[in-house]
């Protein structure tokens, strides 16, 4: 009985030994396909994070530039009163004052200061003749007019200022009836 008992084990050994190669083979490619889709999950997860982060790299520059911007609007609207008051000073003078020295120093830190301010992107607005625009034009009154057509401006009382695209300060103007 032992010689059969041994028979017997003999031959239930390699169908046991075949059959747990078998599940042990399931059960890794089981465990590969676990691994690769948690592969693909993580790549997916970091490819989103990537995006995610460079778009906050991009926004977070906008707004950079933005404020930056706005800053140099600021400091630019802070200097118009400055850049009236030149204008008004050297419009007020006289003929013999326009030969001093000194006020022909001013007359050149005027055009130096128009200059940098021009270099800077800030221009200024003069509509004198041309239509009547709300967006870059601020109206104070209406006259009559021989020279300018209806609708026009036929007066600048005050220039405006324009950096870039942006208004700075509109103009004030009178608009011909």
């Amino acid at each position: 009985m032992s010689e059969t008992t041994d028979q017997n084990a003999a031959q239930t050994q390699p169908a046991a030994e075949a059959q747990a190669p078998a599940e042990s083979a399931e059960a890794l490619q089981a465990q590969l396909e676990e691994a690769l889709r948690k592969a693909d999950e993580y790549l997916s997860g970091w490819k989103r994070a990537l995006a995610e982060f460079d778009n906050y790299r991009k926004r977070a520059e906008r707004e950079r530039e933005e404020i930056s911007q706005n800053a140099t609007v600021e400091t630019l609207r802070r200097l118009l009163p400055v850049i009236d008051d030149f204008e008004r000073a050297l419009g007020a003078m006289s003929a013999e004052q326009a030969e001093d020295e000194v006020l022909k120093g001013f007359v050149l830190i005027h055009r130096k200061l128009l200059s940098l301010l021009e270099s800077a992107n800030l221009m200024q607005i003069d509509p004198t003749g041309q239509p009547f625009d709300p967006t870059r034009h601020e109206a104070i009154g209406q006259e009559p007019s021989d020279q300018v057509a209806s609708g026009h401006v036929c007066a600048v009382l005050q220039k405006g200022y324009v950096y870039g695209d942006r208004v700075i300060r509109p103009a004030l103007v009178r608009v011909a009836e």
